[in-house]
């Protein structure tokens, strides 16, 4: 897609749909990153949380500026699959995230590509999640 349909689509103010909850494999994908981070223990015990955590929502540019995460651009492969399921009117999974009190930053664990293809449409746009 070029900038001038994307402008167009953003001017229509194309809205994404989403899930109501995350998909069943988000939460494995989830621990898979949260290891690096985490000793085994303490990356099953936040998974478990996001299980339990009931879904919220935040505007795309909020969850960037509290990551400290760079926004991938369209060209990167994950981010444009998600592109082409905004654009099907496809839904999307809710973002998986940790809120780390060490770092002060929230951890994306699972939907950085999700995330950066939504705000790529619309930086304002309200993202579910489950935070814990």
């Amino acid at each position: 897609m070029n900038d001038q349909t994307r402008e167009r689509l953003v001017t229509k103010r194309l809205t994404v749909v989403w899930l109501k909850q995350p998909e069943a494999h988000d939460y494995p994908a989830a621990l898979s990153f949260l290891r690096l981070l985490y000793e085994d223990t303490v990356a099953s015990r936040l998974v478990a949380k996001l299980r339990r955590a009931k879904v919220t929502s935040f505007k795309a540019k909020d969850i960037f500026r509290a990551s400290g995460l760079p926004q991938l651009p369209l060209t990167n492969s994950h981010v444009k699959k998600d592109e082409k399921l905004i654009l099907a009117r496809e839904a999307l999974s809710p973002l998986l995230l940790i809120r780390d009190a060490n770092t002060g930053r929230v951890i994306v664990a699972d939907g950085y590509h999700r995330l950066c293809a939504v705000y790529a449409f619309d930086e304002d746009a309200v993202v579910p999640c489950k935070i814990v």
